[in-house]
């Protein structure tokens, strides 16, 4: 197949995306497909339109090309009015389908998926509406409150109806803070008094005008992939030291992440049955990655749903897919079948 991967963009997941996106398309490429990498929001200055997608490629001379914007990001950000780069459309409508590496917003958030479907283009996981609501963690709350799926007590607020007072949400110290729409554990915080509150509610309302305060759970935290609506098996997440913050997931040997999780068949179906369920409140399609704490007396609180998670060799869903036999190129092949069933479906 001809395979355009998206990566890069301009959210704060950047870095990560440029990852997961070299991956994959190494990965696709390994299984006999002319799939090729670009930047999403940097693009590609020439093209060769008489072989877009050629037979030999080099993978990591479009990640360095990809790289070597980063330092102007934001600038080019002003700059620019528009988001597609240069000829990123057209290699997308000439591709069988486009691989989405995205992560954050602007790639995760349903923007350039509802793009893609006026235009006819096919894309890797869900559909625009589904991505957006499971983007921001306020709409997935409700939603996941409405269809029985545990979640944490908390509220959204408005940088416009800030409230110092933690009482008067119906919570009490510690609490957690985070961005209505931020990922890879950008923008949260656990704060343990009055003053780590108001400073987590500065940061926060830095990046966005929402966030959920929420309660709390002290508890140990497991993930679980739902592939076609089918629920993977249980990755258990231990940080070696303080939570699953952006910084611990993505050094190595911060996190010791175990699949599958060392837990009771018990559990574990109560995990993949609530991922599943999520998955299904959401109504959302191809596969999604769901984030789960569970406290010491084995309640369950669902904290959210990726639609487009990290996908690194060494990510979760491919350490999942590991344990069912499937190897990094195959999970990449998985994704893009289960992908192209929602085309077939209208």
């Amino acid at each position: 197949m001809k395979i355009v991967v998206l990566a890069g963009g301009t959210s704060t997941e950047r870095d990560v995306s440029i990852v997961s996106g070299t991956g994959i398309c190494t990965g696709l490429r390994a299984k006999g497909h002319q799939a090729v990498l670009v930047d999403v929001f940097c693009g590609l200055e020439e093209v060769d339109w008489e072989d877009p997608f050629p037979e030999e490629y080099d993978v990591d001379a479009a990640a360095a090309y990809i790289k070597s914007f980063n330092a102007g990001i934001e600038k080019l950000k002003e700059e620019r009015k528009e988001f597609f780069g240069p000829n990123v459309m057209e290699l997308c409508r000439r591709a069988d389908i486009v691989f989405l590496g995205l992560h954050g917003a602007n790639g995760e958030d349903g923007r350039v998926q509802a793009a893609f479907d006026l235009m006819g283009i096919r894309y890797t996981g869900t559909g625009y509406l589904s991505s957006a609501m499971a983007m921001d963690k306020g709409v997935t709350k409700w939603m996941f409150q409405m269809k029985g799926v545990p979640v944490p007590g908390g509220v959204t607020m408005k940088a416009a109806q800030r409230e110092r007072n933690l009482s008067k949400l119906g919570l009490s110290f510690p609490a957690v803070v985070k961005t209505c729409c931020g990922g890879s554990s950008i923008g949260v915080y656990i704060v343990k008094d009055q003053e780590e509150y108001e400073k987590a509610l500065d940061e926060a309302f830095a990046y966005e005008e929402e966030v959920v305060v929420e309660e709390f759970i002290q508890g140990t935290e497991y993930t679980v992939a739902v592939v076609d609506g089918l629920a993977y098996p249980v990755v258990q997440i231990v940080p070696c030291q303080g939570f699953y913050d952006y910084e611990n997931k993505y050094k190595p040997g911060a996190v010791k992440e175990t699949c599958p999780a060392p837990i009771s068949d018990e559990l574990t179906k109560r995990l993949q049955n609530y991922a599943v369920q999520g998955y299904h409140a959401l109504g959302l399609e191809s596969y999604a990655r769901l984030d789960f704490i569970v406290t010491e007396d084995e309640k369950i609180y669902c904290l959210e749903a990726n639609t487009l998670p990290g996908m690194t060799p060494t990510s979760l869903i491919p350490q999942e897919a590991a344990v069912l036999g499937m190897d990094y190129p195959a999970l990449c092949e998985e994704l893009i079948r289960v992908s192209l069933k929602k085309y077939r479906q209208k």
